[in-house]
């Protein structure tokens, strides 16, 4: 979703810049306009705001003179209401040009209040729901004579969900942060304060961190904060300290993030190897409750969105391989149709913690009373938060729209969870888990030399940048790795690509293929090779371009490929996290090539926070 950011110092800082910054580091987060409010020390109101990228707004800032200032707000947009254009980029203003609002969610009763405004004489400039946000302070503001009783009434009025950023030029030293269901975070620096949608446009400034809970409200000055519910009720929260550091949310020498995410994948892997094995032992269920839990469950439902629910259907096939546990997987949109009893465990993957639909799909477990594992990125998301345990995939900032090393690590805990658990059950012995073990801490290695196939990926890419339809087939513990590796293709080079069960390429998809369709089949040395290599030659006999990624060696598949990918020979179990990284780097040079906006695929965001 939309991405916010709020300043207020002492004069420290060029504000402008600032803010600037900080929606570059947001810009992931939406890309349809842009926008700045800045208060100045005369107490006016500088607002500027470009339909297109942060650059579009960065280049129409050149003709501004923008004089001394301490405070302000920017926006970056990712639209839901009304059209992409200037009248509609935030942020958005009162009827007096005294209070401006940036938003983050969807106000849903926004109609309503708009008639009830207009009907008192308010004029609209957008399209928005925003808008209405910024009329509705104005209006109680007449009668209460109290700028945040004003604020507090009107966030009661509010449905949806929404982050909101609040300036008024009567109070030039105050920045009001609102949050209800879209995430929004307090930055505590050296006499001054910031607010944003996420932590990476905090990182240069403080490591120190208050993240808003929901229905909170924090008035901040440049050196002290206040935070209350909606109901004026003052709150204690308590500061914490991030681990990234500010490079981690640099490109440094890549040319984009999600190259530098692709790369960053063996160090990743090493990190939760050091973090959940020690000792010949997985930790993830050191925790004596969460063991129990699962222990006494006898059915899991998997529940996410996009890239984390393929990491959940690879979790599938771990779980019921190792534990024996019955496991359903299912987009978070659609989980509410689900069947579940006291002795389910619902588990929610999600790579923010913030991903509305999954956010969704866990409170409704809640309301129905069963517990809720989460397997997130961000620490203290609100996923993590809400949920009874959580396990972290501590990938670091992923700031690539595309999913990529986030993708990996949850499989990763996905198969440290279910060989842990097998274990546990007693359906795995120690003799297993050491050799899994062993197989675990050679995958950085085995990532890094797939690494290295990078030129011959690019000859590839080379080759079939042009063809604007590819299908992908995968069997049995691949299968996600062919929807995965299909979503990566559409999302960044917006090439028609789907993914297929191999076997079920007989039953309709093999109708399209002809000498024109590429087809990527990913079929390492595993329990099920044979079926699809009979898959493959089914596509070959047809006439269809395989591009395969196959095990070294593999002389079978070398003939009926026309382009064939080696990857490390794996255990089967281990076969989706290694055979998923050449798919990436296919997909991210071919996007390259075709021109395309790799880490801001258009419209779509990192973070979908309306539902």
């Amino acid at each position: 979703m939309c991405g916010i950011f709020g300043y207020v110092g002492k004069g420290q800082k060029d504000v402008e810049s600032t803010i600037i910054v900080g929606l570059e580091r947001l810009e992931y987060r939406g890309y349809d306009s842009a926008g700045i409010a800045i208060i100045d020390d005369n107490g006016n109101f500088i607002i500027v705001k470009r339909k297109g990228r942060i650059s579009d707004l960065k280049k129409a800032l050149e003709n501004y003179n923008i004089p001394p200032s301490k405070i302000g707000i920017g926006h970056t947009r990712w639209a839901t209401h009304g059209k992409v254009s200037d009248e509609n980029a935030h942020p958005h203003l009162d009827s007096n040009n005294k209070i401006a609002v940036v938003h983050n969610g969807i106000i849903e009763n926004y109609l309503e209040l708009k008639q009830e405004l207009i009907d008192k004489g308010h004029v609209f400039t957008s399209e928005t729901d925003t808008e209405v946000i910024a009329h509705m302070i104005e209006e109680y503001q007449k009668y209460e004579n109290d700028y945040i009783k004003s604020v507090l009434y009107t966030v009661k009025r509010l449905k949806g969900t929404f982050a909101l950023a609040i300036l008024n030029r009567e109070y030039p030293d105050m920045l009001i942060g609102v949050r209800k269901d879209s995430p929004l975070i307090i930055g505590i620096g050296n006499g001054e304060m910031f607010l944003a949608s996420d932590i990476p446009a905090i990182l240069p400034h403080t490591k120190r961190i208050i993240i808003l809970d929901n229905e909170e409200i924090a008035i901040l000055k440049s050196d002290k904060y206040q935070i209350m519910d909606f109901d004026g009720n003052l709150k204690n929260k308590q500061i914490k300290e991030i681990e990234w550091d500010a490079q981690m949310a640099e490109k440094g020498p890549y040319p984009h993030f999600m190259l530098k995410e692709i790369y960053e994948q063996p160090e990743v892997i090493e990190r939760n190897i050091d973090k959940y094995i020690r000792d010949g032992e997985f930790l993830l269920l050191k925790d004596h409750n969460l063991r129990k839990l699962l222990l006494n469950k006898n059915r899991i439902v998997i529940q996410a969105a996009g890239t984390s629910l393929h990491a959940g259907i690879v979790g599938r096939y771990l779980i019921e391989h190792f534990a024996k546990i019955p496991v359903d997987t299912d987009y978070s949109s659609e989980f509410s149709h689900r069947i579940v009893d006291d002795k389910t465990l619902v588990m929610a993957i999600s790579q923010s913690g913030e991903t509305m639909d999954t956010l969704e799909g866990l409170r409704l477990a809640k309301k129905l009373g069963l517990e809720v594992l989460s397997i997130v990125n961000v620490v203290d998301s609100s996923i993590a938060r809400e949920s009874d345990y959580v396990i972290y995939i501590n990938a670091g900032p992923e700031i690539g729209v595309a999913s990529t090393k986030a993708y990996t690590a949850q499989i990763t805990i996905l198969l440290f969870l279910a060989l842990e658990l097998g274990y546990l059950k007693g359906f795995v012995d120690k003799k297993t888990i050491d050799y899994y073990i062993s197989e675990i801490r050679k995958l950085p290695y085995v990532i890094s030399s797939v690494l290295y196939k990078d030129t011959q990926i690019q000859y590839i890419a080379q080759k079939f940048h042009k063809h604007n339809h590819f299908m992908f087939l995968g069997r049995g513990i691949n299968y996600p790795t062919a929807l995965e590796g299909a979503l990566k293709l559409k999302e960044i080079s917006y090439i028609h690509a789907t993914g297929y069960a191999a076997g079920e390429m007989k039953h309709g998809p093999l109708a399209l293929i002809d000498e024109n369709w590429p087809v990527v089949v990913i079929n390492p040395k595993t329990s099920v090779y044979e079926k699809t290599f009979s898959n493959a030659h089914e596509v070959y006999t047809r006439g269809g371009k395989i591009i395969s990624v196959v095990s070294e060696r593999d002389e079978k598949m070398k003939e009926i490929s026309q382009e064939i990918i080696e990857i490390p020979e794996v255990d089967e179990f281990l076969t989706p996290i290694v055979s998923i990284i050449p798919l990436q780097l296919l997909a991210y040079h071919i996007a390259n090539l075709r021109g395309c906006d790799v880490d801001k695929p258009r419209n779509i965001a990192k973070v979908i926070t309306v539902p």
